[in-house]
């Protein structure tokens, strides 16, 4: 048997204003082609299937058309939702849609009720390999302490605790089936994980606000899929992540956007390999001085990509953004950070306003401090003739 691990395909998501859905429609041409050359049997989507809970008309379309290409190319669908997703709407029609082949994870109720497959070639009456041997495939969605503790049954609402409780219900079904079959169980799981050890010192984790769960909770299972996290990584040899299929920020340009095809047989996990996906467009992060990115032949492979620059001028140029897009016309993002300024500027903006000798420089000191450069001759000419005009009707008065 034949799974490919996915995740976190983020439909209806842009990308600093630019829409992505083509680019997803073609992630999802690559996909289908993947299944049908690999002859995979079961795809697995590791939640944030949509980038929000209620997901436009179109990029409802699309998972539609996803599906039953999916399904038509001979591969079952396994997948659950993630924080992006609302479980209920994703969740919708499930036992009609397991009919056609699509298994949606997206409820508590469902965390020990898996998808059976066999192992081997050769299907038994009960669902096995001719050998005994079933594949099992869970599925846990994400799980917001706060909303699922009770009906776990947990005293602490926090990550550990409900994600130990989901893999204690799925370790008891693996558990009674493997009285009378030999089970290698497939968890799908949206969660943040990290690479520790638990113990009950250090039980909840916690990175930039979003609990962690630590490795060992998955111990056991014959692997992993985890969804939620960007980057393709594995965490051990048995637990990974497949990343997002599309870069949806520039912190992933360096990634190199893919998926892990795992094969199983009668004796369990005999082989992961990974799958690469073609990007829709090069991602570009650039930094420098504006004269030195507009002529170093050394950018122009940047030329076509989407591209955040960080110019370095020690003051701000004028028409930046315009300039940069005669080279690079798809510049998205442009920040600055001025090396070697003058040291007023480390000074705050107050403290400069208190020295200024005359009106005249705190309007040149004002739109220094809101455009990050000087005024030059004729910007400073004509705040001093305004300056004069006000005097001269005040005088008047």
């Amino acid at each position: 048997m034949r799974l490919l691990h996915t995740s976190d395909w983020h439909l209806g998501r842009s990308f600093h204003g630019v829409g992505m859905l083509a680019a997803q429609r073609a992630f999802v041409d690559q996909l289908v082609d993947a299944v049908d050359r690999h002859a995979v049997d079961v795809v697995l989507i590791a939640g944030d299937v949509y980038d929000r809970a209620l997901p436009g008309v179109d990029v409802v379309h699309l998972l539609d058309d996803a599906l039953v290409r999916l399904t038509s190319a001979g591969a079952q669908v396994v997948l659950t939702s993630g924080n992006h997703d609302s479980a209920i709407r994703l969740g919708f029609a499930s036992r009609l849609l397991e009919r056609g082949g699509v298994h949606l994870r997206t409820r508590l109720d469902s965390l020990d009720q898996p998808l059976l497959l066999p192992a081997g070639s050769a299907a038994a009456k009960d669902g096995s390999s001719a050998d005994g041997a079933v594949v099992a495939i869970y599925g846990i969605p994400w799980l917001e302490p706060r909303l699922v503790a009770d009906q776990l049954g947990v005293q602490a609402a926090s990550h550990f605790e409900v994600t130990r409780a989901a893999t204690e219900l799925i370790r008891q079904d693996i558990e009674r089936r493997s009285a009378s079959a030999t089970v290698h169980s497939v968890v799908l799981a949206h969660t943040f994980a990290s690479g520790g050890i638990s113990s009950d010192s250090e039980r909840d984790l916690s990175i930039g606000g979003v609990g962690a769960v630590p490795l060992d909770l998955f111990d056991g299972f014959s692997y992993t899929a985890l969804g939620h996290l960007h980057g393709r990584q594995s965490l051990s040899p048995r637990v990974r992540y497949s990343g997002s299929p599309i870069a949806y920020s520039f912190s992933e340009a360096s990634h190199q956007k893919g998926a892990w095809l795992i094969d199983i047989d009668a004796g369990g996990v005999n082989g992961v390999q990974e799958i690469l996906w073609d990007a829709p467009r090069t991602l570009a992060v650039l930094r420098g001085p504006l004269s030195e990115l507009l002529e170093s032949p050394q950018h122009s492979w940047a030329e076509t990509a989407y591209c955040q620059v960080t110019l370095t001028d020690p003051q701000r140029p004028a028409r930046a953004m315009d300039q940069l897009r005669t080279r690079f016309p798809d510049t998205l993002v442009l920040a600055f950070d001025p090396q070697g300024a003058a040291a007023s500027n480390s000074s705050t903006y107050s403290s400069r306003l208190a020295e200024a000798p005359d009106d005249h420089a705190v309007c040149c000191g004002f739109l220094e401090h809101v455009r990050g450069r000087t005024p030059d001759g004729a910007e400073k000419a004509a705040l001093a003739a305004a300056l004069e005009n006000v005097r001269l009707q005040e005088a008047s008065l």
